[in-house]
This record gives structure tokens, C-alpha cells and sequence, in this order.
């Protein structure tokens, strides 16, 4: 796979949002989101203490178009115990995904595949201290699934190419499932839902290595809204389970632990 392609997929997909005869936009998703946690690896400050207490304000978006959909979103983090800019930082991730079955208009379902796709990802982080860029490009193939008892299933599968400045190696694959399921308790409903990074290599470039890492990050959340009697899907509550070994990509050690267990409270509100 050339992976200059990836950051021309992003242009892609911006000129497809310029062209509204194709970018016809048929559902949309808007949320914000408060999350409560502590005891976070690595995310700790320069003083490599781990951060006792850590929040975080999440906006979503979620959207379906006539060429496929996208979705993104931007973390804000701050850290109790640490002062000034080393006690915030920002994450986003943008990921567009260009179905092939609706831009040529055929059925491509087969089995428990729905529809095949090319999706795209543009993580980007902080920059370093001394101004490099923190950015990531992904691309690969993907699939939705027809999954019984699930109101979505996908899988996405990545080449992942780091911004040439970062010094990073490019050459991980990585594998993202994501899903969602609505389970009716009593008068409202529990919605579980989340996704996996499952980056499946090693990669070593000079004396800059990333590791295989896996992240598992599902929600269980009740919609408190609809047992209120008031609309459902507008307000709900629950946790984040977040684990991740070898966090970031940098190796788990007995000096430096970066493999991440992590319990989050969270609020979530949407808006359309």
C-alpha cells in the first residue's frame, strides 16, 4: 500500500464535502461527554508521576453522507496536582470512510458483510516541546457487519505512517472493531457500546521503537433521560473501562509502567 495515499484520503474526503451534489448528508450525531478517572500510565506531567485525578471533556460527532460517513472527535484532559500547561493537553481523531457500495450503487452485502469500505484516520495530539507535530495518518480497507443483537458492527483495518518529522517508524497495522448495543432495562435502556486498537506489530526505526499495543475501550451507559420521561438517547450515565498495554506504543517495564487499567466515570449528553 503507498502510504502517501493517507493524507490525500483526508483531502479526499474534504472534497467530497465541497461537492453538494455527492455530499448529501442523511443523519447526524452531536455530543459532548464528562469523564472522571484516576490512576492514568504515562499521562502524568513531567514530573512522571502518574496523575491521581484526571478529567476529561469529549466532543463527538457522528454522521452518515451519501458516499459513506465520518467521525470524529477531540479530547480536552486536565490533570489534578499539576499546574499550567503540563496539567492539560488536547487528542482528536478525524475518520472518514468512503463506502463502496454507495458510490457505485451496488449491493456489495455478502454473508454477515453489509458493506465494504475505505476508511481513513488523522490522529493528532499536542505538539512536542519543541513544536514538532504530534500526528498520525491511517488508512486501510473495512467492513460492516450484520451481527445479531448489535445496532452496529464494523471492523477497520489500518496502515499507520506517522508525520516524518515525529521520527517515529511507520509500518504498524492496526485492527479497530467497533460497536454498539441497545439492552431495554424497565422503562429505558442500557447502551453498550465502544471500539479496540488492536495495533498488531513492533516497529523499529534508528533508535525509535514502537510497540504492539492493544487498546480495549468499551461504555455501559444508562439512558437516564428516557427513564425520566424524557426523550431518549439525550442524556445517560455510566462508566469507561480503559485498558491498554504498552500505551502510546512505548514498552512496559518494571521503570515505567505504561500499561493502562482505568475506571471512568462519565456523563454524556447529545445533541442533534
Amino acid at each position: 500500500m503507498n502510504v502517501k495515499l493517507a493524507p490525500l484520503s483526508l483531502a479526499l474526503a474534504g472534497s467530497l464535502l465541497a461537492a453538494p451534489a455527492f455530499a448529501e448528508m442523511h443523519w447526524q450525531n452531536n455530543s459532548l461527554t464528562y469523564l472522571y478517572g484516576k490512576n492514568f500510565s504515562v499521562d502524568s506531567g513531567e514530573d512522571g508521576r502518574e496523575a491521581a485525578i484526571q478529567q476529561t471533556i469529549t466532543f463527538e460527532h457522528a454522521s452518515g453522507w451519501s458516499w459513506g460517513d465520518m467521525f470524529l472527535f477531540v479530547d480536552h484532559k486536565w490533570f489534578n496536582g499539576h499546574s499550567g500547561k503540563d496539567g492539560r493537553t488536547y487528542y482528536g481523531e478525524f475518520s472518514p470512510r468512503l463506502s463502496l457500495g454507495k458510490v457505485t450503487g451496488k449491493d456489495l452485502s455478502f454473508g454477515p458483510i453489509k458493506d465494504v469500505l475505505i476508511s481513513a484516520t488523522y490522529e493528532r495530539g499536542e505538539s512536542q516541546a519543541d513544536g514538532t507535530p504530534n500526528q498520525v495518518y491511517l488508512l486501510g480497507p473495512a467492513v460492516d457487519l450484520a451481527v445479531p443483537g448489535f445496532d452496529r458492527f464494523a471492523v477497520n483495518t489500518y496502515y499507520r505512517k506517522p508525520d516524518g518529522a515525529t521520527g517515529k517508524p511507520g509500518g504498524q497495522w492496526q485492527i479497530t472493531p467497533t460497536w454498539a448495543m441497545t439492552i431495554p432495562v424497565g422503562k429505558s435502556d442500557i447502551l453498550f457500546d465502544g471500539y479496540i486498537d488492536w495495533v498488531v506489530n513492533d516497529k523499529k526505526s534508528g533508535g525509535t521503537e514502537l510497540k504492539k499495543n492493544f487498546h480495549f475501550n468499551p461504555q455501559v451507559k444508562y439512558d437516564l433521560g428516557k427513564a425520566l420521561n424524557q426523550k431518549a438517547g439525550m442524556l445517560s450515565v455510566g462508566i469507561e473501562y480503559d485498558y491498554w498495554t504498552n500505551k502510546y506504543g512505548i514498552e512496559d517495564s518494571g521503570a515505567f509502567n505504561t500499561d493502562n487499567n482505568v475506571v471512568n466515570f462519565i456523563v454524556k449528553a447529545h445533541y442533534f
